[in-house]
């Protein structure tokens, strides 16, 4: 999930549906599209939603997903380094 119109190399607008948050705030999906800098870099099925503030990525959802196994890794090393 992304707030950041400008990260999409494809989008489409989707004004139906939100997103709960885990304080119980809400936010309205505004699309659905991929986030990249080309096709062979890029994550599928991202959703814009309105006025998020940071940028969301769930493990649990693309790790069986297409992305490389050494992506995931070095995601969740950064995380345990910082």
């Amino acid at each position: 999930m992304t707030g950041d119109k400008t990260k999409f190399v494809s989008l489409k607008a989707k004004e139906r549906g939100f997103v709960t948050y885990g304080d119980n705030n809400k936010g309205k999906i505004l699309g659905v599209g991929n986030i990249g800098n080309s096709l062979n870099t890029s994550i599928e099925n991202v959703l814009y939603v309105e006025e998020l503030k940071h940028n969301l990525l769930s493990i649990s959802v693309h790790f069986f997903s297409s992305l490389p196994r050494n992506f995931i890794r070095f995601v969740i090393m950064q995380k345990t380094v910082n």
